[in-house]
Parts: structure tokens; C-alpha cells; sequence
């Protein structure tokens, strides 16, 4: 699994903005052709999704992905169709938003593996991540993470989740008032080993609010966050990467951990003050996992 620290979502109508993002230092770009494109935008932006998959550099080997509209809309088959049979080979994730049960999950999966074998892909490389921002999702979580094992990640959307459950901000207080739908997609995505992605900062143009909203996702647990703007990327990328400090700490807790239960078989070890067990190492190991996926 590719590392996933920043999801940089951009206007799928725009060519410009797509070249912006595919240059950008984001782990992953999603070309938008749902919320971001206007009706009257939609099919020129699916075509212009096509020319950037066929013609842009995404740089350091980004994860390339594309949000479709939803399954209940008249756009999401030849979203996928369209798409996958002009560039399949050069797209990674399909994003699914407004899921809602296993059941949208499973009917993208089935087009996906059609759309594989018409265009002779290999079945299965191209992978789903999941956008739950309804009440239904977020109820449904484990089943819609387990419904296919191309699902890569579960994708919490703060706005429309707000707008489902009928609340009245969703700015403000963010950490109180939606502590629950994170906890639960948390959840589920472990129970599943898949990522869990946080929400959007909205206010793209204050960098201090997204530090501090990357913070509170990395300490519950997140893997990553999206982006709406390419000035979010190299903040919401410190706040997940392993620090050099923080890397060699946790190698010297393995390690002494390793070498506590090979000469005397001890489980739990008293390090600098601090005692460390087996659960305390999941944290540590799961850090290096990161920086090695990093280079780091």
C-alpha cells in the first residue's frame, strides 16, 4: 500500500488546476468530476479528465485517482466507462463518494472488473476508496470497508456529513461535534487494514487551522487528510511523517524490546522510564513502517 499523507483533490474541468496538483509534493491526486464540476460541466470535465491522465507528469510517483459522481446520479457508469476504457492503465484509486451501503460498493466493483477484462487490465490493480459522509455510511462503515478487496481506504467528508445529519456548522469545533463518524470509520478501516483518510480543512487559506485539524487526526489514529489546495500539501505532509527523532526513538524500543525477550524472555521492559510492551510497540513499528515507505 502506498503511503497516503495528503490527498490533493482538483476541479476535473480544469486543465490547469490538474497540472498544478499533478506537480504538486501530494501523495496522491483525485481529479474531481463529482462536487467540484457543476452539471453543466460534467461531460467536458470527464473528458479533461482523460487528457491530464494521458498527458501530465504526476511527479514522484504520485497515486493517480479520479472521483466519479455517485451511483445514484446519471453520470457515475460512464464516469467509470468513459474514463477507464480512454486511460485505465494509467489510473490507480476510482473515488466513490455518497456511498451509503456495501451495496454501491459492490455495483462499482463489478463495473470495474468489466471495464478490466474489456480492456484486457489486470482484474483488480485499480483500487476504490470510499467517501463516507452520510449517516448511512458511517452506520455502515464496517460492511462498506470489508464489501471488496479492492478498497484501499475509507474517506471521512466533513460537509456533507454535516449536511446529512442536518448540522448547522461544521467549521467550528469540528473535533467535539464529529468525534463520533471518525471514531467510527476508524474503526471499521482498521478492522478491514485499509487507510483511514480525515476530511478537508475548508479554510484552505489558513495553513495554522490545518496544522492544527492534521494534528488531531494523526493523534486519533489517521493515516492521511485531503487537501483542497496545493499550499495545504507540505503542511499535512510534516504532520504525518515520522520525525528523525521519532523514527530512532522508536527503533530503540524494538529493538531493546527484541533484546529483552531474546536473553531473558521478558514481555514487558522498562525503557528510559517508561515501560513497553507488546501494544505499545504496534504505535512504534507502525511508524517505521511509514518512514521506510518513505525513504526515510
Amino acid at each position: 500500500m502506498p503511503v497516503r499523507r495528503t490527498e490533493l483533490t482538483c476541479p476535473g474541468h480544469s486543465l490547469k488546476m490538474m497540472a498544478k496538483a499533478a506537480a504538486s509534493d501530494a501523495d496522491e491526486v483525485i481529479l474531481d468530476l463529482e462536487d467540484a464540476c457543476a452539471a453543466s460541466q460534467k461531460l467536458e470535465a470527464r473528458r479533461q479528465v482523460i487528457e491530464a491522465l494521458r498527458t501530465l507528469d504526476f511527479t514522484h510517483g504520485k497515486v493517480r485517482a479520479y472521483r466519479v459522481n455517485g451511483v445514484d446520479t446519471a453520470w457515475c457508469y460512464r464516469d467509470v466507462i468513459d474514463v477507464l476504457e480512454a486511460v485505465g492503465d494509467k489510473v490507480d484509486v476510482v473515488v466513490l463518494p455518497k456511498v451509503r451501503t456495501a451495496a454501491d460498493v459492490q455495483f462499482v466493483d463489478t463495473l470495474l472488473t468489466q471495464v478490466e477484462r474489456a480492456c484486457r487490465l489486470p482484474v483488480g490493480r485499480i483500487r476504490l476508496e470510499v467517501l463516507l459522509e452520510t449517516a448511512a455510511s458511517v452506520l455502515h462503515a464496517e460492511a462498506i470497508a470489508l464489501s471488496s478487496k479492492r478498497v484501499a481506504s475509507l474517506i471521512f467528508g466533513v460537509a456533507d456529513y454535516a449536511g446529512d445529519v442536518g448540522a448547522r456548522d461544521f467549521r467550528a469545533n469540528q473535533e467535539a461535534l464529529f468525534y463520533y463518524p471518525r471514531a467510527q470509520l476508524l474503526a471499521a478501516a482498521r478492522a478491514a487494514g485499509v487507510d483511514a483518510i480525515d476530511s478537508v480543512t475548508v479554510q484552505f487559506k489558513d495553513l495554522a487551522q490545518v496544522e492544527a485539524d492534521a494534528r488531531h487526526a494523526a493523534q486519533l489514529g489517521f493515516d492521511g487528510k485531503w487537501a483542497i489546495h496545493p499550499a495545504q500539501v507540505p503542511v499535512i505532509n510534516q504532520v504525518f511523517t515520522p520525525t528523525p527523532a521519532e523514527i530512532a526513538r522508536a527503533r530503540t524500543l524494538v529493538d531493546a524490546y527484541a533484546r529483552a525477550d531474546a536473553d531473558a524472555g521478558l514481555g514487558a521492559i522498562d525503557v528510559d522510564g517508561e515501560m513497553v510492551d507488546a501494544a505499545s510497540l504496534v504505535l512504534e513499528r507502525k511508524k517505521l513502517a511509514v518512514a521506510e515507505r518513505l525513504g526515510l
